[in-house]
């Protein structure tokens, strides 16, 4: 009965709050918006040096783990199995990682990376390079870090210990199973879905807003905020069916589809486009990315203006955080029986790559147009890849698979989330009910569309560095308290005396007791 009165608490607590959120941004959409400004420049004027330290920590500790004497520890029992082939797993928690992002920005930020550099000429080679740089540095390992911790850690508790499949499950070692259970753990699950609506909801506005205006630039239909929510609309009954489907049947499948429908945009893009031009892109961005990585990851201004980093940097590390608890919880879901290391070699390293190839080919596409047709494509964010791929032979045959692949990255994301709000809601419940999954979805949809109502990109935008902000400390926390449980996992594997605190000898006697 306990764990059902804490469920319920979490649940409606966190149901409150979304749909007040909903009706503020729909009702009052000037207010929303002013509040909205303010907290971003609270935020970024404040705190930026937090995300930045933050996320490096995160790639620390990752890299640590897999190369330490843990990284053969499992996600779950000792002789336990992965329970998805590779190919399925990288496609799952690729497609709910980046999802619509990847499409939205894969053309858009490197041109205005290279229309408006920092430090450079716009429209130079010097101004390519930055914008290549920048653009694998905010797509690259730091992301892929800040899913994987919370990932490892979710998937270290659910199936090594037992625990429930709850952010809050992770603080265990650090404040017992009453602290879990308490106010301090309801809090820290309500943080989580909030976090997970708000990040959630901005990919949604973006995707909304991109397929709008690829079907615009293709066939002209009309780029307005009714067609928007009339697509988030069609999208929400699709994805929500797919989540009522369950893993196997329907986020399984559709993550396939995705990453067979992304390697062939990729394929067709090469091969219209300046072949050679995007393999140097690539590999060149690629040496200035890792040979600039210490320096960039603390890349603040502190006597000047921060505001591009507040819209770039910042925005992004808020973003890749308030994603966390959704993309960490799903990760884990579906990681059962990998090693530490495997799991971060494959959640981190691989995906980024594949983003870096991702950035080479379109941004390596637009970049070779030069700067007038850069500066026209990047005017209008949401058609800025469907104006590079114009200037290109068979670039209307990429394009439509462009919107294609929208809209699968945009359901494979959101069903993904869908599932896991349904687990957050459910006391960790790894199969929530449809009821709840449902709703969620379209609390979400909601969301977005009061979001895209009270001011579009720029509100979607602020919206998920409010959110991710308190999430923050939460993740910082859980790589402590996922270490502190290594280190008592390891001396218990080889057989040395483990000290444990009262509360847990306690906990640890009790079924010694009644055997």
């Amino acid at each position: 009965m306990n764990g059902k009165k804490v469920s319920n608490d979490v649940f409606i607590i966190s149901l409150v709050i979304s749909l007040a959120i909903v009706a503020w941004g729909i009702f009052a959409p000037g207010n929303f918006g002013n509040v909205a400004n303010g907290t971003f420049n609270f935020l970024v004027n404040n705190f930026s040096w937090l995300y930045m330290i933050s996320m490096f920590i995160f790639v620390l500790f990752s890299v640590y783990l897999a190369f330490s004497k843990y990284g053969a520890i499992k996600l779950g029992p000792d002789d336990s199995k992965p329970e998805f082939s590779t190919a399925s797993w990288f496609a799952m928690l690729f497609g709910a990682g980046m999802g619509i992002g990847l499409v939205f920005w894969g053309a858009a930020e490197p041109l205005n990376h290279f229309i408006s550099p920092i430090g450079v000429e716009a429209g130079t080679s010097e101004a390519a390079n930055f914008a290549m740089r920048i653009s694998f540095l905010h797509w690259g390992f730091h992301p892929w870090a800040n899913y994987a911790v919370l990932a490892m850690a979710l998937g270290y508790f659910q199936y090594r210990k037992g625990a429930p499949g709850l952010i809050s499950s992770i603080f265990t070692p650090l404040i017992g199973e009453k602290g879990v259970q308490g106010p301090i753990g309801k809090t820290i699950d309500i943080l989580a879905i909030f976090a997970t609506v708000a990040g959630v909801a901005t990919s949604l506005g973006l995707g909304a807003m991109q397929i709008n205006g690829g079907l615009n630039f293709m066939f002209g239909i009309p780029n307005t905020l009714m067609v928007q929510i009339i697509i988030v609309a069609v999208v929400t009954v699709i994805f929500i069916w797919t989540a009522v489907a369950g893993i196997e049947k329907g986020i399984a499948l559709l993550g396939d589809i995705n990453l067979k429908a992304a390697i062939l945009m990729l394929v067709l893009a090469i091969i219209v486009g300046p072949t050679v031009a995007i393999i140097n892109t690539l590999v060149g961005g690629f040496g200035r990315y890792l040979s600039g990585f210490l320096n960039d990851s603390f890349f603040l201004n502190p006597f000047g203006d921060n505001t591009w980093i507040g819209w770039w940097t910042v925005f992004y590390w808020a973003w890749w955080i308030a994603w966390a608890p959704f993309v960490g919880t799903f990760i884990a879901r579906i990681s059962k029986g990998r090693t530490i290391r495997e799991f971060v070699l494959g959640v981190i390293v691989a995906p980024a790559l594949g983003s870096f190839v991702w950035f080479a080919v379109f941004g390596g596409m637009g970049l070779n147009l030069g700067l007038e047709i850069a500066t026209e494509a990047a005017a209008v964010t949401e058609t800025a890849l469907f104006v590079v791929l114009s200037n290109y032979p068979l670039g209307t045959i990429v394009s439509l698979v462009a919107t294609f692949l929208l809209g699968t990255f945009f359901i494979t994301s959101a069903n993904s989330a869908t599932f896991v709000l349904g687990m957050f809601s459910s006391g960790g419940d790894l199969n929530p009910s449809n009821s709840k999954k449902i709703l969620w979805g379209l609390v979400m949809s909601g969301v977005a569309v009061s979001l895209m109502v009270a001011g579009g990109l720029a509100t979607l935008q602020i919206a998920s560095i409010a959110a991710a902000f308190p999430f923050c400390f939460v993740m910082l926390a859980a790589c402590y308290s996922m270490l502190k449980a290594l280190k008592e996992d390891d001396l218990m594997v080889t057989g040395e005396p483990v000290i444990l605190e009262p509360e847990m000898a306690i906990a640890e006697g009790e079924p010694q007791t009644a055997e």
